[in-house]
């Protein structure tokens, strides 16, 4: 098996003149959590979505476990957007079946188990379930399959601190060893101890990738002491 699962090499897309993503050279291996981090706008959601084969490349090429994105990585990929994607009919057991019908490599006894955690039974309907609630459901879907990349888009963005720490240990205890994660967030702190390695995107361009454990001994601070100095004048 392949050890890197993404290399994308001179990768660039663009929305009219502005490039979102600026000739990105990148290699991540295997068995990593990868902290993608960048403020609003550096181009988090449209690598993720690059990866995921929602948008195309402007230019460059991008490789998922030696394959472009396409028929052969949809199913390598476990991917959880960054808004709900489930209507509020649908009830707990619906959620399930849908995933055991759509990926082979979904284990539905590790949801329900994670659902019951979650004090939610097979019948409670979306619609019933608070926010925080409904984001620890999609995750525990996602987590629930054995991929080879997890793509999270803001998992604790809009979450309690409480549910941070449910969704981050949900997360450690639950993904593909062989896989990796790979987690876009802006709030570096609450996510630090559990990263293996970061990625800083700034205006579309890679400007810093490397181990959390290099970083700490190199600048003698912490990943989120560091992305503050390198993001200090952008919102």
């Amino acid at each position: 098996m392949n050890q890197e699962l993404i290399l994308a090499q001179n990768l660039t897309k663009t929305y009219g003149a502005k490039p979102a993503l600026n000739h990105i050279d990148l290699t991540v291996g295997r068995g990593r959590i990868v902290g993608l981090l960048g403020p609003n706008g550096s181009g988090k959601t449209t690598f993720i979505k690059l990866l995921c084969g929602l948008l195309q490349p402007s230019s460059g090429t991008l490789e998922i476990g030696g394959n472009a994105p396409g028929v052969e990585t949809k199913s390598m990929i476990s991917y959880l957007p960054d808004r709900m994607y489930f209507a509020d009919w649908m009830k707990a057991s619906d959620l399930t079946d849908f995933f055991a019908d759509f990926y082979e490599d979904f284990d539905r006894p590790k949801a329900m188990e994670m659902f019951k955690a979650l004090g939610i039974g097979p019948k409670d309907r979306l619609k019933t379930m608070s926010k925080g609630t409904k984001e620890k459901v999609q995750l525990a879907l996602i987590m629930s399959r054995k991929a080879q990349l997890y793509l999270l888009d803001e998992p604790i963005g809009g979450v309690d601190p409480a549910a941070r720490d449910f969704i981050l240990n949900t997360i450690l205890t639950n993904y593909n060893e062989d896989g990796t994660v790979m987690l876009s967030t802006h709030l570096i702190s609450d996510i630090e101890r559990v990263l293996d390695e970061v990625i800083f995107l700034k205006d579309g361009q890679v400007v810093r990738h490397d181990t959390v454990d290099n970083i700490r001994e190199q600048e003698g601070k912490s990943v989120d002491q560091l992305f503050r100095e390198i993001f200090a004048y952008s919102n």
